[in-house]
């Protein structure tokens, strides 16, 4: 299975428009995406994760710009396509950070609107509604869990998504620079936890004057790097087994030998 990560680039100055034209540009014309299964692009690239005066101008349905775009773009190149994610808007005008899975015949076979949104140095809390369910869906053949950046801090949520039966870990992100060394911990210990593959796709460049930190990469379920980019915008690609988190668990079964919730919980005053 090859996997492919564009981390993408959001400059202030760019409208979105022209962004979602010169992404689809570089996609197209990528020939490493000849043969891929998978590609994966960063939250919210279309309008910038900071960018939040600008969400509701740039929210969109699930028929919008850059939905289509991906649509196009998945049946042209005959893979699937992890959008990142959108500023979603619903019927009730209620805004959220929505990411989905495009299938090589350009439907959307999955969406995830992501559960903890930011508060910390972000107005995300403020602006968009969280989501309130789990989604794995089949990727290449592949159960895969669709998370989005900060959900990295919060375990339960993988762990949810590994008894629904994911063997890879879907992320699309928007980390800062300032917190890189956490972006590395959180995706190398989600992979082991899980014994799944993990792939994680972040932004690159500046928005709104925070640097995001780059470095997408792609950890098997041992927590082994197979590979990671720069800071660059650009393609990351590599070869994954999909056989290889069966066969982690078969010859460590960690998640087999769970207890919780069996073990009782005491608080010693």
């Amino acid at each position: 299975m090859r996997v492919a990560l564009f981390q993408v680039a959001s400059p202030d100055d760019e409208s979105v428009v022209d962004r979602i034209q010169r992404v689809g540009a570089a996609i197209t014309g990528e020939s490493q995406l000849r043969q891929a299964d998978l590609l994966v692009l960063p939250e919210l690239w279309h309008v910038g994760y900071f960018a939040f005066d600008h969400y509701a101008s740039a929210a969109e349905t699930l028929t919008g710009p850059t939905v289509t775009a991906a649509k196009d773009w998945a049946k042209a190149l005959g893979l699937f396509v992890h959008l990142g994610s959108v500023v979603e808007v619903d019927e009730q005008g209620r805004l959220y950070n929505t990411a989905m899975v495009v299938d090589p015949d350009g439907a959307i076979r999955a969406t995830y609107r992501k559960v903890h949104v930011f508060g910390y140095g972000s107005r995300e809390q403020e602006l968009l509604t969280p989501g309130d369910a789990v989604t794995v869906t089949p990727v290449a053949g592949l159960p895969t869990g669709i998370t989005t950046c900060y959900d990295l801090r919060f375990p339960e949520l993988f762990r949810s998504m590994a008894d629904a039966g994911a063997e890879m870990l879907a992320i699309c992100s928007g980390w800062p620079a300032a917190r890189l060394a956490h972006w590395r911990l959180f995706t190398s210990v989600r992979a082991v936890e899980q014994q799944s593959w993990l792939v994680a796709c972040n932004a690159v460049g500046t928005q709104q004057g925070v640097a995001l930190a780059g470095h997408s990469r792609i950890v098997d379920p041992w927590g082994e790097v197979i590979v990671e980019a720069g800071t660059d915008e650009g393609f990351t690609v590599a070869e994954l087994d999909p056989t290889l988190p069966r066969r982690v668990r078969a010859e460590f079964p960690a998640l087999a030998d769970r207890r919780w919730p069996a073990v009782p919980i005491r608080v010693e005053s």
